[in-house]
């Protein structure tokens, strides 16, 4: 598709509907403008830089990519490489293959399509927060591979991860380490998933001495996404209302920094 301008002011393109795996699932794809690789691993002759790389799950709503594009197209404009697969909660698994397979993608195929694997930022959204934590926590879910860091919006984790079938929580108390900086954001307003879940993670985090951060925008549950909830389609669609722009920015940014350790 043709660019378009970013919220940061950058053009960003879109390729969607890449299947990522086995399972047949599909996924989107979102970078700035101008260098866009095949997922063969042919990269286009229009830049050479590499991206940093964030894999973004949406969360328990089945293939909800479209969900995260305001964040995700945020994000690239950013200057990042962002990939949102669809999975299904619904799975006799839980998602767990989905989400794996989503990784193994982002793995093989991030260079040609201009990114990085050894700064891939792994992040999800409510369920997907979880998921992507689990998989730092227990390393050898995927061969002992662990990401740059960890973002997690708007989750909870004293449930099972759907990629571990542990509790993070649970998993942190055991001894485990993430082994990579933690980055948690928490709308404030958010009465689906209380910000409290963040809260706690971030104390047991900085109790283990790990490397944590968490920000609380005044936003909701859908509003960290720069989305708002529409009861009519049972589903969060894009909204330009203030406090969903500002904190989406500033997820955006997060998102994009981790990977090049620019946190604060």
């Amino acid at each position: 598709m043709a660019p378009d301008m970013g919220m940061a002011g950058t053009a960003v393109e879109t390729v969607r509907g890449l299947i990522y795996g086995p399972s047949g699932k599909q996924l989107d794809v979102h970078r700035p403008a101008g260098a866009f690789g095949t997922p063969e691993g042919t990269a286009s002759t229009a830049s050479t830089a590499t991206l940093p790389t964030v894999l973004l799950w949406h969360g328990i709503g089945p293939d909800e990519r479209d969900v995260l594009e305001p964040l995700a197209r945020a994000t690239a404009a950013h200057g990042a490489l962002v990939l949102v697969p669809d999975w299904r909660s619904d799975a006799p698994d839980g998602g767990r293959s989905h989400l794996l397979e989503s990784l193994a993608f982002l793995r093989k195929e991030a260079g040609g399509l201009g990114g990085d694997e050894a700064s891939c930022v792994l992040a999800g959204w409510s369920a997907g927060a979880g998921a992507a934590l689990g998989v730092a926590l227990r390393p050898a879910s995927v061969a002992e591979w662990r990401p740059r860091a960890v973002v997690g919006v708007a989750g909870r984790y004293d449930v099972p991860a759907r990629t571990t079938g542990t509790a993070p929580l649970d998993d942190l108390a055991a001894g485990q380490d993430p082994g990579v900086p933690v980055h948690l954001l928490h709308g404030t307003r958010d009465t689906v998933v209380d910000a409290q879940c963040s809260r706690a993670l971030t104390e047991a985090l900085r109790v283990a001495g790990r490397t944590v951060t968490l920000q609380e925008p005044d936003t909701d549950h859908a509003g960290v996404l720069m989305t708002a909830y529409d009861p009519a389609v049972d589903r969060c669609v894009p909204t330009t209302a203030e406090h969903a722009v500002r904190a989406g920015q500033l997820v955006a940014g997060v998102l994009a920094g981790a990977g090049e350790g620019g946190v604060a």
